[in-house]
């Protein structure tokens, strides 16, 4: 064959292989060929991933379609690692939006108090002498309902539609309040009171259901990540009286300071929705939840098993449950309403009357706690068994609160005092906080080890319920505080009690 047969051949031998090519891309469409030709044709299109994973994804889960399917991962493996702490932080970070609205309101006591209910009507100032506990039971009566009822009821369907629309809730209401801070409610302050109520009670139906769904989730991984949630719990406190010093001094007036917290927990918010469509694209996060869900199908699968075990699961649990309550009990029956009504007595105090309630109510407790928070990431004692001793010897830092310079607003004491000094009454702020984040953690990470893997959210579902439960209890408790000062009275011989004016609130 010479060199122009041999170039004819191997020329008909390439037509006849792109005609193959383009009839397989779209048949009937190669006629014509040159500019009719598909560009690029027969190329496989790029798939994007993100970097932090090793492998691609399905094209179910590129565009988050059945995203939560995980009983194809593979769980027989060796268990993959939190690279950079991403999951961790990130229930860290839920943690801090499950208690930035509470943050923020009684954080905000001055803007409601001293600014938008001002006013000589009688009623009016029945609400700002108990406006504290009446945001308390705004707050955390629907709270306490609904994450009961959650346990039961999945309100709102799978993880995914819970966590969605009860942050996108919260971020409406929290733009609803900005509105309020911006509009002159002079004339109309019980009604202002009533709206915010009401705000309020919406605001904590959706962060019910939020709080009791993240610490569900948060059962489903190690031991660690449930006092992840707590401890961003703690962070979010912290947070929020940083953000409260900062507005005192650079805030022009009360309303502008208010505004600015609202606002950054509309951003926190945010951020909070965002990471959490992150966590399926997490390796980590993926094989927990196949683990759980084959533990799931596995319980399923025996017939001797009853499908939730409710009962059984509480009564397992019960003593941790009792820890977790009686922690937040003692905390919320001083903090805030009793340490913020807490006066500066002595002139020569380090901290200035304007700033003292900020820093040693708000930001000492916060601080505290937090750090008690994470102490449990270097020991854990007491063991479970022994938890609630410690415990329940905090229920005398109720009297010992009580019996410092706490005086109500627009009431008069007449208990005496028997703890004059406000160093003392700081070093006992600091007590409470750091011994209500330590066993707080400690009572909320035994809780979901106290049953089966299966069982291990449903438990962590029922410690957020009973975290909420002592909350809302310590608040009521507040009244009988407020109540005490004003209607008892004793008698040491030989012992003068001290009655001082309150400096902090001098003009």
């Amino acid at each position: 064959m010479g060199r122009k047969g041999f170039y004819d051949v191997q020329g008909n031998g390439k037509r006849r292989q792109q005609q193959a090519d383009c009839t397989s891309i779209r048949p009937n469409s190669c006629e014509g060929a040159g500019e009719k030709e598909l560009f690029l044709g027969g190329v496989e299109p790029v798939r994007l991933t993100p970097s932090w994973e090793n492998t691609n994804l399905p094209k179910e889960e590129l565009n988050f379609k059945n995203v939560n399917t995980f009983e194809t991962f593979e769980v027989d493996m060796e268990p993959p690692k939190d690279r950079y702490k991403l999951v961790f932080l990130t229930l860290v970070l839920h943690g801090v939006g499950t208690l930035m609205p509470w943050n923020m309101f009684i954080t905000a006591k001055n803007y409601f108090v001293d600014y938008k209910l001002q006013t000589s009507d009688d009623e009016v100032s029945t609400y700002v002498t108990n406006f504290l506990p009446y945001i308390g039971y705004a707050s955390q009566i629907p709270n306490v309902l609904f994450n009961w009822l959650n346990i039961f009821i999945q309100f709102g369907g799978n993880l995914t539609t819970r966590i969605v629309w009860s942050i996108l809730i919260e971020v409406v209401v929290f733009v609803f309040t900005v509105i309020l801070a911006m509009i002159d409610s002079t004339d109309w302050p019980g009604v202002f009171f009533w709206i915010t109520i009401s705000s309020v009670v919406i605001l904590n139906i959706a962060n019910g259901i939020y709080q009791n769904t993240v610490y569900g989730m948060a059962a489903r991984l190690p031991f660690s990540y449930t006092g992840a949630v707590v401890l961003g719990s703690n962070i979010s406190g912290t947070f929020t009286a940083v953000i409260n010093i900062i507005a005192i001094a650079m805030a022009p007036n009360i309303r502008t300071s208010a505004i600015y917290y609202f606002i950054t927990a509309l951003f926190v918010l945010l951020a909070c929705f965002d990471t959490y469509f992150a966590l399926p694209l997490n390796r980590f996060f993926r094989y927990h939840e196949a683990l759980y869900e084959r533990a799931q199908k596995a319980a399923k699968r025996d017939p001797s098993k009853p499908k939730v075990p409710y009962w059984q699961i509480f009564r397992k649990a019960s003593p941790q449950l009792f820890n977790v309550f009686m922690v937040f009990f003692v905390t919320l029956a001083v903090f805030p309403a009793v340490i913020a009504d807490t006066c500066r007595t002595e002139e020569n105090f380090p901290v200035p009357p304007k700033y003292f309630q900020a820093i040693t109510c708000f930001l000492t407790f916060n601080i505290f706690a937090m750090l008690g928070n994470m102490l449990p990431g270097l020991f854990t004692w007491p063991s479970p068994r022994f938890l609630c001793i410690p415990v329940l010897l905090r229920l005398f830092l109720i009297p010992a609160f009580v019996l410092c310079h706490f005086y109500p607003v627009n009431v008069d004491r007449i208990m005496p005092v028997l703890i004059d000094s406000d160093w003392a009454y700081w070093v006992l702020t600091a007590i409470l906080g750091i011994t209500s984040g330590y066993y707080s953690s400690l009572a909320m990470m035994y809780c979901p080890r106290t049953v089966q893997p299966e069982h291990a959210p449903v438990a962590g579902m029922m410690g957020a319920a009973s975290l909420i439960t002592g909350i809302f209890t310590g608040i009521v408790f507040q009244i009988v505080c407020t109540w005490a000062v004003t209607n008892i009275s004793f008698e040491i011989p030989g012992y003068h009690f001290p009655m001082r004016n309150c400096t902090n609130r001098v003009s």
